[in-house]
């Protein structure tokens, strides 16, 4: 067997410690010495962690219309897939990767109980790692032995789209069948996966399995919606009964470490891992730089109000016809917990008492600023990346501005809302609405939405095709900046929510009491001294970017990317998707 390069994060491995993720960098094992030591043995493991989860990501949301930035400016070919596909070969090598372990820990002389654990991750690592390939392409060659790539043939014909899901269900109850059912927030050995981690994924994963993505000419009837429900059922009655819960502030879901909403997390820990998140969502005056993008105005409308209600909805108790002068007021409390506006209160450590962040061109610090008012000295440089907004959520303002890339808040990947709104969707498509709208409103309640005078928190949803509506909403708002928007529109096929639309910001210019413009040079004063408040700017819709392409480009074929050309160009028995020129079909048939 042939020595594998590999990586690790730490300097404890020859301590004899035993976490995952505490092993110092080394170039190469030897086999015969990593399957008879357990510390060993879990160093490689460290190394498909490592790139298996990812970690903070502040553009992970920017495909879709909550954040800013065109991402799909250009065609996708099947010679530059683009932002529609992910690294083919990143991913196979890292199946092989876990391919390897799987077979060695087998034949290793590690106890059973090692083993057992071991191969419980291995398995949910490659479903894992599956899956990811799966919800891109469709059904991809599902690899169960190492292939190495000096000797082995990588030629190999692609799985069904069915069989794929089928062998990712089974490797995750072989994962179940083998890991702890939990690990608490206690245990060393937090940020292993366990369990119910494996329970909630399963549910997750048979919930694409049923969606129009996969089933475009049954997309809401068809019989893989009875497996997601009674899957997501179980992950949810289960892991409530052990005590998941929603906390009680939105604003901690990620800030409280290791709380009772966290299903699983990859832990960061300065000075040896850290995220890029509050130095790309921060203002560019309180970061090292600009803001990597920012909210869009497209985003914002979709916080419904206080009541519950839509903004513009005309029988909300907090309805106001003039909705763009008066967007931040009586707002779901979501809102100004996930978002910065103009002249917000943002409490920065290292800013004055009562700081407020400014946004207008003029008035703003020219990192902040987003606007074209044409009555400034100054032209704004940020109109291409910004939108008038910034993110908030998942922030850690006690950092300084010098400490901003010092940020360490444990990565949540997945978290108990998420499963309850699984479990919702799948509620609603097999005729147990009243359950889905329950879920619904537990999580209104968590964000202090007011529950009404029908103790229906604003919900006015009852028949299926309305509820379901109601928990794509939901969804929207509740896991914004998360990562699952995107993916959320590619597996609902609603990319006609992206296609040939403009995303937009929101400019804000100084105003007197009468409404006349105010002086810049005093408006820009005012607000050095925290003095100008939001009712204090008139607001003006602006398309963001302003230049270049404007519009994103997500036609049908997208709901599939295509496989790239080199590698078919290296594979001939890998056949092409068929909405790319190909034979293959990447949906359930």
């Amino acid at each position: 067997m042939k020595k594998i390069a590999f990586y690790i994060i730490s300097i404890l491995l020859l301590s004899g410690c035993s976490k995952v993720l505490d092993y110092p960098n080394l170039s190469r094992y030897e086999p015969d010495l990593v399957w008879n030591d357990p510390n060993l043995a879990n160093a490689y493991l460290g190394n498909i962690y490592d790139r298996a989860f990812g970690n903070w990501n502040i553009g992970l949301d920017a495909q879709s219309e909550q954040l800013t930035g065109i991402s799909f400016s250009v065609p996708v070919t099947t010679t530059n897939p683009g932002a529609l596909s992910i690294d083919w070969g990143t991913n196979y090598t890292q199946i092989r990767l876990i391919n390897q372990g799987i077979i060695s820990t087998n034949s290793g002389a590690l106890s059973q109980d090692v083993k057992n654990r071991l191969l419980g991750q291995l398995y949910f690592l490659r479903a894992y790692a599956y899956f990811g390939l799966v919800k891109t392409y469709g059904g991809v060659p599902y690899i169960k032995i190492p292939q190495d790539r000096d000797t082995d043939s990588l030629n190999v014909p692609r799985n069904s789209t069915r069989e794929c899901f089928e062998f990712m269900v089974a490797d995750l109850d072989s994962a179940i069948g083998l890991l702890p059912r939990r690990v608490v927030a206690s245990s060393a050995d937090w940020g292993r996966i366990d369990g119910n981690f494996a329970h909630a994924f399963k549910a997750k994963v048979l919930l694409y399995k049923a969606s129009p993505q996969f089933n475009p000419s049954n997309p809401w009837n068809n019989n893989f919606w009875a497996d997601a429900y009674t899957q997501n059922k179980k992950a949810y009655d289960s892991l409530k009964a052990q005590g998941y819960a929603l906390i009680g502030d939105y604003a901690q879901i990620a800030l409280s470490e290791r709380n009772a909403e966290v299903v699983f997390s990859v832990t960061n820990l300065f000075p040896n891992k850290v995220a890029a998140w509050d130095n790309g969502a921060r203002p560019g005056s309180l970061s090292r730089g600009p803001a990597s993008t920012t909210p869009t105005w497209e985003m914002v409308k979709s916080f419904p109000m206080k009541d519950g209600k839509k903004y513009n909805d005309v029988s909300g108790k907090y309805y106001t016809a003039d909705t763009l002068q008066a967007y931040w007021l009586n707002r779901d409390p979501r809102f100004e917990k996930s978002v910065v506006w103009n002249a917000k209160l943002y409490p920065a450590a290292g800013t004055t008492s009562g700081y407020r962040q400014y946004t207008s061109v003029g008035v703003a610090d020219a990192l902040d600023s987003y606007g074209i008012n044409p009555k400034s000295s100054t032209t704004s440089q940020n109109n291409n990346r910004y939108s008038g907004f910034f993110i908030l959520k998942n922030s850690n303002l006690s950092l300084t501005q010098a400490q901003v890339q010092q940020y360490d808040v444990d990565y949540v990947v997945m978290r108990f809302a998420e499963v309850m709104l699984n479990y919702a969707e799948a509620a609603n498509e097999t005729a147990h609405t009243d359950d889905a709208l329950a879920i619904l409103k537990q999580i209104r309640q968590r964000a202090g939405i007011e529950p009404g005078a029908d103790g229906n928190y604003g919900i006015t949803a009852n028949t299926r095709e309305q509820v379901r509506q109601a928990i794509m909403d939901e969804r929207n708002v509740e896991l914004c900046f998360e990562g699952h928007r995107f993916n959320d529109l590619r597996r609902w096929r609603l990319f006609s929510l992206l296609h040939g639309k403009n995303k937009t910001g929101v400019e804000a210019i100084a105003i007197n009491a009468d409404k006349t413009e105010m002086p810049l040079t005093t408006a820009r004063q005012m607000a050095l001294n925290n003095q100008l408040t939001e009712s204090n700017f008139v607001y003006r819709l602006q398309v963001t970017p302003q230049t270049g392409v404007t519009v994103n480009t997500l036609p049908e074929t997208y709901y599939f990317a295509p496989i790239q050309q080199s590698v078919i160009a290296a594979a001939n028995k890998i056949e092409q998707n068929k909405e790319w020129g190909g034979t293959f079909d990447p949906t359930i048939h």
